[in-house]
């Protein structure tokens, strides 16, 4: 099975119980009705990138969800944390794969965690794309360098970040989500059906 479509999320969730703090989050994000399966972090060659509105409706409840998921907890009062994926997205993308990188930190915004898993996406690639480029530079020197080469045309990600409680569980997540494919299937058939019109009684 190679994905076609995926969308990105991300949540945050606070209970007292740790468990049930991670469900808030996926709740938060959109996603807590299925059964995540986490993988690794190929972004398969060809796929779309859908709204997380769209792509939540084209999920079913109870369903095996492949994603690519960020995680981070903490119970400790006025602790940051935060939970990124990055994603590096090859020109050409016809039979070329881009990569998704995942991240959680403590201490760290989203400003600095989603620039960290860019730049670790866009490494990923650029390695395999056989680019050449200075890992000590900043990102932003990197970024540059791999966008002009034309190999690299995009890289986003999506963060999620929070400050813990007292007594309280806070948890943050980050997810890629992958669509199964026969849902999408599903969801052109049902598009394109004709709607039959109402009967009229005489």
């Amino acid at each position: 099975m190679v994905p076609t479509h995926m969308f990105l999320t991300r949540g945050v969730g606070v209970h007292r119980e740790k468990l049930a703090s991670f469900e808030q989050a996926l709740r938060s994000a959109g996603i807590a009705a299925c059964n995540l399966v986490s993988v690794s972090s190929i972004f398969p060659p060809d796929c779309k990138i859908l709204p997380r509105s769209r792509g939540v409706r084209l999920l079913n409840p109870g369903e095996i969800t492949f994603c690519v998921m960020a995680r981070c907890e903490t119970n400790e009062r006025n602790r940051l944390i935060s939970a990124s994926i990055g994603l590096a997205v090859p020109s050409g993308r016809k039979y070329r794969y881009g990569y998704l990188s995942e991240h959680h930190a403590y201490g760290e915004t989203d400003e600095e965690a989603g620039e960290y898993t860019e730049d670790l996406a866009a490494q990923m690639l650029a390695t395999t794309l056989g680019i050449e480029f200075d890992p000590n530079v900043a990102w932003k020197e990197r970024e540059q360098v791999f966008k002009m080469g034309g190999e690299i045309v995009r890289t986003q990600n999506i963060t999620q970040s929070a400050i813990g409680k007292a007594n309280m569980w806070t948890t943050v997540v980050a997810c890629a989500v992958f669509i199964p494919p026969e849902n999408i299937k599903k969801h052109t058939l049902r598009q394109s059906s004709p709607q039959s019109s109402p009967i009229r009684k005489k």
